[in-house]
């Protein structure tokens, strides 16, 4: 994977559901070799084979769990997913949080399979303890709960959390930071790699858009 990348959160949105997720999946395909940028495809477990069968774009899970081959009903097992041809995951989440020790032990696991982790962080604190874990995220992704899904840029709403972020972590670990929540455009992309991260975390803004393709293209022209 290279940076600065695009991941695209389909959540459980039903234009990205089965059919229309292979759909936006290969419209992201287009879109990212027009551009010559990095976009990661962050899909339900049940999408995960189809979508990664199917375009050259690495495709993500949204959570594992920490369990092992046996008896563990309804549980996401990291091998499954690795089987079913994601290369990475993401952990924690706004909509799926877990506690430290349920984050720790999943990121030992998903390293095991050999899957990249970005896990998600509310705030610095947390972000803080997330990057001093034995086992570390090879991402964080720093998502502010109150603005997630609204259009409100965590690039431009708080980019002193940003900034905090990207140099605490600097002392601690050398690792990627993504923003994530809110990010609309390609100018809440450009603030956001102007304050020094490696990339943006977008749902709504593709998801829901009229033109996939168009909104895909403009965010990756913040990238320019």
């Amino acid at each position: 994977m290279r940076f600065p990348a695009l991941f695209i959160n389909f959540k459980t949105y039903e234009q990205a559901t089965g059919a229309k997720a292979l759909e936006l999946a290969k419209i992201a395909e287009t879109a990212a070799q027009q551009g010559n940028r990095q976009v990661v495809l962050v899909v339900q477990p049940t999408d995960i084979r189809m979508v990664a069968n199917s375009v050259s774009l690495p495709v993500f899970a949204q959570h594992i769990d920490p369990v092992t081959y046996g008896a563990h009903t309804g549980a996401i097992l990291p091998e499954a997913i690795k089987l079913a041809g994601a290369s990475g995951t993401i952990l924690n989440h706004t909509e799926n949080k877990r506690s430290n020790d349920f984050l720790e032990k999943a990121i030992v696991r998903a390293k095991e399979c050999g899957l990249t982790v970005m896990v998600c962080a509310e705030s610095l604190e947390r972000a803080k303890q997330i990057a001093s874990f034995a086992s570390k995220p090879d991402i964080i992704a720093i998502e502010p709960p109150e603005l997630v899904g609204t259009g409100i840029a965590v690039s431009k709403a708080k980019p002193e959390l940003i900034k905090s972020i990207i140099e605490e972590i600097g002392k601690i670990a050398d690792m990627p930071i993504i923003a994530g929540a809110g990010i609309k455009d390609a100018s809440d992309v450009k603030k956001a790699l102007e304050l020094g991260c490696k990339g943006v975390f977008v749902a709504s803004a593709i998801v829901k858009a009229q033109n996939k393709g168009k909104a895909i293209l403009n965010l990756l022209s913040g990238f320019e």
